[in-house]
């Protein structure tokens, strides 16, 4: 089974051609110009993740916290990432970097606050 995507790791956005096994295992990719790009197509065709970025309601605040996890989560975690964020709600003040909601389900990423509200 052949799979053609695009390498979204830097501008040239190289076109790719992956090569799956019938069980959906990674066998080639051509078209890629870098070791990035065969990095990137082998976990995009066999797991994709993303990150995955949100705002949260601050109590104090008019304004809401905007957060990310500390690395990609896997893509079809997102939807339960999401329903942990929505029942979060944290206090001032909170500081750029600080660990909102440690290993989120289990994932090894964490939440973190991506600005500081005093």
């Amino acid at each position: 089974m052949e799979q053609s995507i695009t390498c979204i790791n830097c501008p040239v956005g190289c076109r790719m051609t992956v090569v799956l096994s019938d069980t959906g295992g990674f066998e080639s990719v051509s078209g890629n110009t870098c070791p990035r790009g065969a990095a990137y197509a082998r976990q995009e065709c066999t797991l994709p993740e993303r990150m995955v970025t949100a705002v949260i309601p601050v109590s104090g605040s008019a304004i809401p916290l905007s957060v990310k996890t500390s690395k990609p989560v896997p893509k079809d975690m997102i939807p339960a990432v999401m329903g942990e964020l929505s029942k979060v709600c944290i206090s001032v003040p909170v500081s750029l970097g600080q660990v909102i909601i440690p290993d989120i389900l289990h994932t090894g990423s964490d939440i973190v606050a991506t600005r500081t509200l005093k």
